[in-house]
Formats: structure tokens, sequence, C-alpha cells
């Protein structure tokens, strides 16, 4: 408050008014609140994201169980009558605001590839875009992945996934639901747009 409306409030003061001071201040107080805690969430996953790709082994695929995370699942994108990637990924950001108008649309937004997309080799626009956030009312399950990485920009994972399905087929896997395409180290902490870290997680089963 400016001096001025502390003296005007002083001069004024009465129970009744102070009192509609105090309720309207505590409001104020309590969208900053929220304003705050939004923001460490996505502080905090943007921190997650970047931690979980540091020391990883990029030549290396791992199979690990993990458990069920929040996020917001967009659409299936629509790449009929000359649309591509960019304008399906503008349309997850319109579509998604428009069904959640009070979620944070801030995180970072990442590619989503069917099992049948995998194993035809059809890998450079996803099916679906999505993001983490705490408060997602959708989930990447609970599953067991192979994760393997490489380094490229946007949709430059030609070798990646030619590998890492050699890998599935020789581990005894299969690949039994969704990839998840990640890219935790990207233009938020590298330089060359052409040296991000690409994180996949194939989700996989005991081969029958």
């Amino acid at each position: 408050m400016t001096l001025s409306e502390i003296k005007s409030i002083k001069d004024g003061r009465t129970p009744e008014s102070m009192n509609e001071l105090l309720s309207r201040q505590i409001e104020h107080i309590d969208a900053k609140i929220d304003e705050w805690v939004r923001a460490r969430k996505l502080l905090l996953t943007l921190s997650q994201t970047i931690s979980s790709a540091l020391g990883v082994n990029e030549e290396e695929i791992t199979v690990q169980s993990l458990p069920a995370q929040a996020i917001v699942l967009g659409d299936l994108n629509n790449y009929s009558k000359g649309r591509n990637d960019y304008d399906a990924f503008l349309t997850f950001y319109k579509t998604t605001n428009k069904k959640y108008p009070d979620l944070d649309l801030n995180y970072p937004v990442w590619g989503l590839f069917s099992q049948e997309r995998i194993k035809r080799g059809d890998w450079v626009w996803p099916e679906r875009y999505y993001f983490y956030n705490p408060e997602g009312p959708d989930q990447r399950p609970a599953a067991l992945y192979a994760i393997g990485y490489t380094r490229g920009g946007y949709g430059q994972t030609n070798e990646l996934y030619p590998r890492m399905i050699d890998y599935i087929n020789k581990n005894g896997l299969e690949i039994c639901g969704d990839t998840y395409e990640e890219y935790p180290l990207n233009e938020l902490t590298v330089h060359n747009d052409k040296d991000y870290l690409i994180r996949a997680m194939i989700t996989v089963c005991e081969k029958k």
C-alpha cells in the first residue's frame, strides 16, 4: 500500500472498514500463495526432469519398473490436409487450454507413440502430445519400460528406436504398450539444438 492509501485508511478508519480491508488483504495473500505454489510445482518438475538425465549412460538401454505419474494427455493428433507436427502442437495447446482453463500449461510437452506405430517404424510425428503435471487428470501408467537415449533435435530418433527394438527382441521382451518420448535436456539447458538429449520409454512385458 502507498503512504497516501495508508493515510486515507487511518483518517477514515472504523471497525467495519478495517475488517473489510483485512478481508481483502487475506484474499490477496491467498491468491499470491496459490501463484507461488503453482510456480513451485512447475520449477520442481523442471528440476526433476533435468536431474533425471544427469549422469545417465547414453549408450545403455535399461529396463525399469516405473510408478504411475500424473500427466495431461492430448487428443489424437490430426495430420490430414497437409498439417504437420507444429500444427498438431498448437492444436494441443488450444484444446488443452479450453478443456482445462485453470491448468498450468507451462510444462514441457513430449510425444506419445502407440505400440503399432513403433512396431511399423513410424516414429517421426507423435500420435499424441502430453506433459507431466502433478494436477494432471491422466496417467502415464505404472509399467515395465525399456529406456534408451540418443542425441539430436526434435524428432531425430532414427538411430534410437531400431537399437531399442533390437534390444527388446534379444532380451525376451515384447512391446505391449505406448512409447513416451521425452527431451529432458533441451533448449532450456543445451545451446546446440541438434544436441538435445532424447529419452524414449517403450512399454514392454515378458514375451509369452
